[in-house]
C-alpha cells in the first residue's frame, strides 16, 4: 500500500469516527427533544417546514426538510392526528394538498427546544463567515460522497445551492 493510499484510508477512518460522533449527539439530542415535546425530530422538521410556507404543498414540504415524499405523508398524517396541522385539497388541482400549522401546532412549535445543542450555535457564531462557509461546504460534499450511487450523483442540495459558491 502506497503511503497516499494509507492517509486517505486514514483519514476517511477519522471522517467516520467524527460522522459517528455527530450520529451519537444527534441521537441523544433527538431522546431529549421527544421526552420534552412528544415529537421526533423529523416531526419538529416537517413542522418548521409547514410554518416557513403559507399552505405548504407536500412537495414543497418534503424538499425543505429533505425527507421522502412517503415519509413525509406518514408524519403529516401523525401530525394531523395529533391536531398539530390541518390539510386541504386544492380547489385548483384536487391532486395538490396544502398543510397549515393550526394554533396547537404553533403553539408546540414556539415551545419545542432547539434542534441542535445551543453550544453549536454559539461556536458557530464565533467563527468567520468563511469558516463557516467553509464547514457547510465540507458537510454538503461528506453527505455526497455517502449518499447511495444515483446517476448525476448527490442530491442537488449541495454548497452552490445553498449560495456557498466555492
Amino acid at each position: 500500500m502506497t503511503d497516499e493510499r494509507a492517509a486517505a484510508q486514514k483519514d476517511a477512518s477519522d471522517v467516520i469516527r467524527s460522522i459517528r460522533r455527530i450520529v451519537q449527539a444527534m441521537d441523544v439530542r433527538s431522546k431529549r427533544v421527544a421526552r420534552e415535546t412528544g415529537l421526533t425530530i423529523p416531526q419538529i422538521v416537517v413542522l418548521n417546514a409547514v410554518r416557513d410556507f403559507e399552505a405548504a404543498t407536500t412537495a414543497e414540504i418534503s424538499r425543505v426538510a429533505n425527507i421522502s415524499p412517503p415519509t413525509t405523508v406518514t408524519i403529516l398524517e401523525k401530525l394531523e392526528l395529533r391536531g398539530l396541522i390541518t390539510r386541504r385539497r386544492s380547489t385548483v388541482d384536487r391532486r395538490i394538498v396544502h398543510t397549515e400549522l393550526t394554533e396547537t401546532g404553533k403553539a408546540v412549535l414556539a415551545e419545542a427546544p432547539p434542534l441542535i445543542h445551543k453550544r453549536f450555535f454559539s461556536g458557530m457564531a464565533a467563527m468567520s463567515t468563511e469558516d463557516q462557509a467553509s464547514i457547510i461546504r465540507a458537510f454538503y460534499t461528506v453527505a455526497d460522497l455517502l449518499e447511495p450511487d444515483e446517476p448525476g450523483g448527490g442530491t442537488g442540495n449541495g454548497p452552490a445551492e445553498a449560495g456557498l459558491s466555492a
